[in-house]
């Protein structure tokens, strides 16, 4: 613990990150209350969780609730809870600072969304910065935390100017308490420390939260008998009633998922997924299930309409929240939902999971075996009957997430190939499915032709696809990295290969061998020159304009993985790749005659160099050596204009 108080300094971005959500994301000011009782609701989640082993940490005090304090005259309003609380070093680390591993993607997203003009309150969903949104209403923010077990409490406080101080503070009991010190109020502004108001919000947007919401509110009740002043006659003179304060439970505490499906309305969906979420969007899809038989269990799951920014972040966390007869167990429950569905959000009721259940147990439990292959069996039915519209967004944010699970799940390799999706040569840049692939085959192909890449544009480009568009052959433009290990675990579709555009022999056509006689000279010479960079030179059938391109052998690694692996500093062998001449190429016969003519002409050695770069830069490389390539461009231009 600190001994003293400490003022620190907000990092430069979340200067701009405060300033951004107080002035520009949050149009719908009262959303900070939902923000910070759903906050309180996941501490005393978390503590509820621990006291299953730990049940000293509850102590006396086992009756959770949130509660709310306004405060009309001093223009202040107070959200409490008894949960988990943090110690020193916890606030340092969650309140201190914004979105640690996220504040740059999320600066970058808003500045991308106000070029676009599309600057929306959602973005700071997918960011988990709610607790700033206190800032909308507050000039200050005072947060005061002791952490169950610990002595000692913390005390953060920031006007949201740039700075914040942490010191210690005295605090009874365990939980966290967030005092707002209200804005100025203009003319039109909701008053924040009116009941009325703080019910309405409440019950609009918090009222499913697990535990009590609460607040002390003034009440009416009848004088007692013998307090009463009555006239002769027995009839009551004066005041009947008096003031009196009482606790007040604002939410209904009803668990969405148990209720029947046909009477939660899609509000309450709507406000329960954002809730569980922390997202701002409403879900895309929602699956509401209670299975009964030899283990019953409850599933409300969404599909989110937007991806997280940290959506490959290996860190990142499931969405399934696992509880036991509305006992939460555990948010993150990995064991519930493969890797590549981590992004469904949901609840999963199971009554006869042992209470005391631990991550090791549930890894070997037969009764959450079954849950999870029922989820991930009725996430594949929803998935596949859903509209097209919505599938494609679904696409365009979870695609390349699913797509894992083509490597990873080969009990539903067959459900997941189904499913996927890819822009092709002949798509116009609409998505299609391998069964449309398939069915609209050119009669004579036998095998699925794909290109992998990072940008689409320079697929749609590449002289690997010359041969096959004159022979109107589709090809599957694949420009994320996952692909790379979608293709080498999904080796074939519907009984068709799938064959990359740029290895191996293509079999588009025979090559010419009279004419491959008289290049042969020449590629010996081109090998020669270019032995350190290539290990072999040969005549190309995929090529109909260019002069060059680079292959491989079938099982030799792409030009993209070995993009991605040196991305990613993995250390990459050295594959020296086949360097394919057009002998139809005006190049290749100028060449050819030069050669014929003058065998030690220097511009010869030039002219290979310049081949070898042509075919790396058509492919989207990057080449070794510009400055010479600029050099002899520019020599080159010289001669012509000359």
């Amino acid at each position: 613990m600190s001994p003293e108080k400490k003022t620190h300094e907000f990092k430069t971005e979340v200067k701009q990150l405060l300033k951004l959500i107080v002035n520009s994301l949050y149009s719908n000011q009262e959303i900070f209350l939902r923000e910070l009782i759903s906050n309180a609701s996941d501490a005393i989640d978390k503590l509820r969780f621990k006291t299953q082993t730990e049940p000293e940490l509850a102590g006396d005090d086992s009756t959770f609730k949130i509660k709310i304090t306004p405060d009309g005259i001093g223009q202040t309003i107070e959200i409490a809870d008894n949960g988990i609380g943090m110690t020193h070093d916890e606030v340092v680390e969650n309140i201190g600072t914004i979105a640690q591993s996220g504040t740059a993607a999320f600066l970058e997203a808003v500045e991308q969304a106000r070029h676009e003009d599309t600057l929306t309150p959602e973005l700071i969903g997918q960011f988990g910065v709610g607790f700033y949104s206190a800032f909308i209403v507050a000039e200050k923010v005072v947060l005061v935390t002791r952490a169950a077990g610990e002595q000692t409490a913390t005390r953060w406080e920031s006007h949201g100017d740039g700075t914040y101080t942490i010191e210690p503070a005295e605090k009874e009991d365990r939980g966290t308490t967030i005092t707002l010190h209200l804005q100025k109020k203009e003319k039109d502004d909701a008053d924040f420390t009116d009941p009325w108001t703080i019910r309405r919000i409440v019950k609009l947007h918090s009222d499913f939260v697990s535990y009590p919401i609460v607040m002390d509110v003034e009440k009416d009740e009848p004088l007692p008998e013998e307090q009463q002043i009555k006239d002769k006659d027995g009839k009551a003179i004066g005041e009947t009633t008096r003031k009196v304060i009482e606790e007040e439970t604002l939410n209904s505490m009803k668990a969405v998922w148990a209720r029947p499906k046909e009477e939660i309305t899609d509000q309450e969906h709507e406000e329960f997924f954002k809730h569980l979420s922390h997202e701002w969007n409403p879900p895309l899809e929602r699956l509401h299930m209670k299975f009964e038989g030899t283990t019953e269990y409850t599933a409300l799951l969404y599909v989110p309409s937007k991806a997280p920014f940290d959506l490959f972040h290996p860190d990142r966390k499931h969405g399934i929240h696992l509880y036991c007869k509305r006992v939460f167990i555990m948010e993150d429950c990995k064991e519930l939902m493969p890797d590549y569905l981590g992004f469904i959000k949901g609840v999963v009721d199971a009554p006869d999971l042992n209470l005391n259940v631990s991550r090791e147990i549930l890894q070997h439990d037969s009764l959450v075996r079954n849950i999870r292959r029922n989820l991930v069996k009725k996430i594949f039915t929803l998935l596949k009957e859903m509209e097209d519209e919505k599938f494609e967004t679904f696409w365009e944010e979870f695609g390349p997430a699913f797509k894992i699970g083509v490597h990873t799940d080969f009990e539903n390799q067959k459900k997941i190939a189904d499913l996927i999706r890819y822009k092709t040569s002949k798509s116009d840049g609409k998505w299609v499915s391998l069964k449309e692939y398939v069915d609209r085959m050119k009669e004579g192909q036998e095998e699925i032709y794909y290109l992998t890449g990072d940008n689409l544009e320079t697929l749609l480009n590449s002289p690997y696809l010359e041969q096959l568009r004159v022979k109107d052959y589709e090809v599957l433009l694949m420009t994320d990295p996952v692909d790379e290990w979608v293709v080498q675990a999904l080796t074939e579709y519907d009984g068709k290969k799938l064959k990359s555009a740029e290895k191996g022999d293509l079999d588009l056509d025979k090559v010419d061998e009279e004419k491959k006689d008289t290049f042969t000279p020449l590629f010996d010479f081109i090998r020669t020159q270019l032995q350190d960079q290539i290990k072999e030179v040969r005549p190309s059938t995929r090529l109909k304009d260019s002069v060059a391109c680079l292959s491989g052998d079938d099982r030799d690694m792409s030009a993209y993985m070995e993009k991605i692996l040196k991305a990613s500093g993995q250390k990459v062998p050295d594959v020296k790749r086949i360097l394919e001449l057009n002998m139809d190429h005006p190049v290749m016969a100028g060449m050819r005659s030069l050669f014929e003519t003058d065998a030690g002409n220097p511009d010869l050695k030039m002219y290979s160099t310049l081949l070898l770069d042509l075919a790396v830069i058509s492919e989207g490389g990057k080449v070794e050596n510009p400055a010479r390539l600029s050099k002899q461009m520019g020599e080159m231009m010289a001669k012509v204009m000359g």
